[in-house]
């Protein structure tokens, strides 16, 4: 092996997680942090929750509720729209709606 080409490395490097846990291995970092872990990740406990770092979640019921509006307006404006093609009412028509 050359000398001074490879970076130093810790035996006793520790990995925390979010959740506090702490895992010790080998590694060129001495410390290193994590988001998910054995004791924390969904696959692994068993329960169901979402992991969102980069509230991914947020921004797409962000884009659902948008969308959902868009249609609202959208059945909105078709209905005017066949409102106005029916066209003036005859003097019938509209005595009949009064009664």
């Amino acid at each position: 092996m050359k000398t001074g080409v490879h970076p130093q490395y810790f035996d006793n490097a520790q990995v925390i997680c979010a959740c506090g846990n702490r895992i010790v291995i080998g590694s060129t970092k001495e410390t290193l942090r994590v988001e998910l872990c054995n004791k924390c990740h969904p696959f692994y406990t068993g329960e169901q929750k979402f992991v969102d770092s980069a509230s991914r979640i947020q921004k797409f019921q962000d884009r659902e509720k948008k969308a959902r509006q868009y249609v609202v307006t959208k059945v909105k404006k078709k209905e005017e729209k066949t409102k106005k093609q029916e066209g003036p009412k005859t003097l019938r028509e509209m005595l009949m709606a009064v009664k």
